[in-house]
C-alpha cells in the first residue's frame, strides 16, 4: 500500500519511519542538525511549493545492503496524513 503524499507523490507505506509536524520537530536542535544534514546528502524532497506542515521520514530498503533514508516535506497536516495511511483508498 502507498500514502498520497499531496502533489502526486505516493510513498510505500511499510517505509514509512514517521510522520512529524514541522512546527513542533523542528524546535529541537538536534532534529534541525539532522534535516540539515539530510538536505546537505540530497534526501530531502519537497513535495510541494507550499510551506511544509509536516515531513515523512522513510527507511527504503532496497537490493542494496544500504537503507536509504529519505524525508519528504509535504503541505497536508500530520492529521490528514495519518488519516490517509490507515486508510490509503481515500
Amino acid at each position: 500500500m502507498y500514502l498520497h503524499a499531496g502533489n502526486n507523490k505516493n510513498i510505500k507505506i511499510s517505509d514509512i519511519v514517521g510522520i512529524f509536524d514541522t512546527d513542533t520537530a523542528t524546535i529541537s536542535k538536534i532534529t534541525k542538525q539532522y534535516l540539515s544534514g539530510c538536505e546537505k546528502r540530497g534526501e530531502t524532497v519537497n513535495i510541494s511549493y507550499e510551506l511544509p506542515k509536516a515531513f515523512v521520514l522513510t527507511a527504503e530498503s532496497g537490493c542494496s545492503s544500504q537503507n536509504k533514508n529519505m524525508v519528504y516535506f509535504s503541505q497536508l497536516s500530520v492529521k490528514t496524513l495519518c488519516q490517509r495511511a490507515d486508510d490509503p483508498l481515500k
